[in-house]
């Protein structure tokens, strides 16, 4: 039987580093390059959807610069926010796991969950990527009878598995 490929949501920070101007602060630069490399590299070994959040987050700013956020976006499906998705970004901020400052990234990742996406792939490592606050969205997501997706960045997605298949 076929292996399928692993669902990735991508998250708006990492279409904004794909298809931004390089950036003169070296942090931003190097997330860039990685994610441009991870982009041509590694992008078919998975199977990759979005949301109408990101496409709305995509489309927002420069018209010049969403523009090239919104073209590599009509390539990737775009996954429903369900009321099941709702529920669970509600509870996220009810927990405490995402602060309620950030009720888009709360819904990000419950959109993974829901969806299955076995990986949220983000550049934002403060409200999503964030070793401090991972063990917290995972209780909700298990709590809500859900696997939570592996939340990582491009850089933590570059290697091949070396599973024996």
């Amino acid at each position: 039987m076929p292996r399928t490929k692993p669902l990735v949501y991508i998250e708006t920070t990492v279409i904004s580093y794909l298809t931004a101007r390089a950036n003169r602060d070296i942090v931003v630069a190097a997330h860039q390059e990685v994610t441009h490399e991870w982009w041509e590299q590694r992008r078919n070994a998975f199977r990759l959807v979005a949301s109408q959040l990101v496409l709305a987050e995509a489309a927002a700013g420069d018209p010049e610069a969403a523009a090239r956020r919104v073209e590599i976006l009509e390539s990737i499906e775009l996954v429903e926010a369900t009321q099941d998705a709702l529920n669970l970004a509600r509870n996220l901020i009810a927990s405490g796991a995402i602060p309620a400052s950030a009720p888009e990234d709360a819904l990000h990742v419950a959109l993974a969950a829901v969806n299955g996406a076995e990986y949220l792939l983000t550049w934002n490592c403060k409200h999503i990527a964030n070793a401090t606050i991972r063990c917290k969205i995972e209780a909700e997501c298990r709590r809500a009878g859900l696997v939570p997706p592996v939340l990582c960045t491009p850089l933590e997605l570059m290697e091949e598995s070396n599973d024996v298949v």
